[in-house]
């Protein structure tokens, strides 16, 4: 196993580098790396320009009008567009169900749909969990009952992250009752603007409307947005799922983060705290373990091997590290980690001049300590969203330990 980047991929390296600096908008940057909201039109307007270039498909082949990349290719990409401040591409669309898509998908469908989830031009929302099935998908009860040429589909979907945005909606629904729960799930595309689906956004404590639930009443959705055969959607959905926990780790914002939280130590003076900098490096060395973990799947897939299904563990590592770093950072920060409304920072708290009207007040920096309870309240979901960490723990032991 060779964990050292060759001088093409060093070289490659570079390329994006220089590109994503002299791309990536200035003031996008500055509210990522100063942890203020972003809008739609923030994280679109990114999509857009990486669509413009043809790399938000970054993952995907060529010949779906990817850049073909390799996988260590793909993880520089992601670590260098982390490490420089961008948003984080909204999944739902690019790595999630485009994969789906191309794998499952007819070629007339893979035409309609893949060029505008490539462009960024079409904002995709995920329709998987409901009232009462979260983890445990196979219980879904959204009904879509074929009539002709169409299905109408009745029911709920809840927790649908930015779906006050969303333009398309790919959902599990249920298209027949008999033998096994996972038999009879089927995989459907739904345009959002159809009559019937109606969103209501689900405040946060931040203020923020992060998630939604979505109501589909009588929504007549054409069956040629079925991808695949009906009742095979148990099985697309498992593949679109080893995608969003592997999204899930990322490993190259915890990098990102690990660097914010010792600037926020030491501007809050308790980096001098051994046993706090005792916590920070056991973070660092879990980390650091994280990326080797990820380096060692890139590795083997570059020489051949099929590497274990480890998505699951990934997925259990990584949200465990996005908690903890959340943590820490708010207890660096203390009392000033508290106010998050985020009317008062965009108005000045935090100052746009505002680094500098914060460093008048604050001369240590503590403008970085804006949102951080709320991040921190935010990143409890990490470990239970895209398959609860308990549930994984016995997928793992199962499928790795036999």
């Amino acid at each position: 196993m060779d964990l050292a980047f060759t001088p093409e991929e060093l070289a490659f390296r570079d390329e994006i580098r220089a590109w994503v600096r002299a791309n990536l908008p200035k003031d996008i940057s500055e509210k990522v790396l100063g942890a203020k909201r972003l809008s739609r039109d923030d994280m679109q307007r990114w999509a857009k320009i990486l669509g413009k270039k043809g790399w938000l498909g970054w993952g995907w082949p060529q010949q779906f009008g990817g850049p073909g990349w390799t996988a260590v290719q793909k993880h520089l990409f992601e670590e260098e567009c982390a490490l420089a401040g961008s948003p984080r591409v909204v999944p739902f669309g690019p790595v999630m169900v485009a994969p789906v898509i191309m794998a499952f998908g007819s070629p007339e469908q893979q035409q309609r749909f893949l060029p505008g989830i490539a462009s960024g031009e079409v904002w995709w929302s995920q329709g998987y969990s409901e009232p009462g099935s979260g983890s445990d998908l196979a219980s879904v009860k959204t009904r879509a009952e074929r009539q002709g040429d169409h299905y109408l589909v009745n029911g709920q979907k809840t927790w649908t992250t930015l779906g006050q945005h969303g333009e398309w909606i790919f959902c599990l629904v249920r298209t027949s009752t008999e033998g096994k729960p996972q038999t009879g799930i089927s995989f459907l595309l739904i345009d959002m603007k159809s009559p019937g689906v109606t969103v209501r956004p689900i405040v946060m404590l931040d203020g923020e409307p992060e998630v939604n639930e979505v109501f589909f009443d009588n929504v007549k959705v054409p069956a040629e947005n079925l991808i695949g055969e009906e009742n095979k959607g148990w099985t697309y959905a498992k593949h679109l799922l080893s995608h969003e926990r592997t999204n899930i780790a990322d490993v190259n914002r915890a990098k990102r983060e690990l660097e914010r939280l010792k600037r926020i130590a030491k501007a809050e003076v308790v980096y001098d705290d051994p046993r706090f900098r005792d916590e920070i490096a056991r973070l660092e060395v879990d980390v650091v373990a994280l990326e080797m973990l990820v380096l060692r799947v890139l590795s083997n897939e570059k020489s051949g091997k099929q590497s274990l299904d480890i998505a699951g563990l990934l997925k259990i590592r990584g949200s465990e590290i996005q908690q903890r770093y959340a943590e820490l950072m708010m207890l660096a920060a203390g009392p000033n980690a508290l106010p998050f409304e985020q009317e008062a920072m965009e108005a000045g708290w935090q100052g746009d001049d505002g680094v500098a009207a914060a460093l008048r007040l604050f001369p240590e920096g503590r403008d970085q300590d804006a949102s951080l309870a709320a991040n921190y309240f935010n990143m409890r979901k990490t470990t239970i969203y895209g398959g609860s960490n308990e549930v994984q723990r016995n997928i793992v032991a199962q499928t790795v330990l036999g």
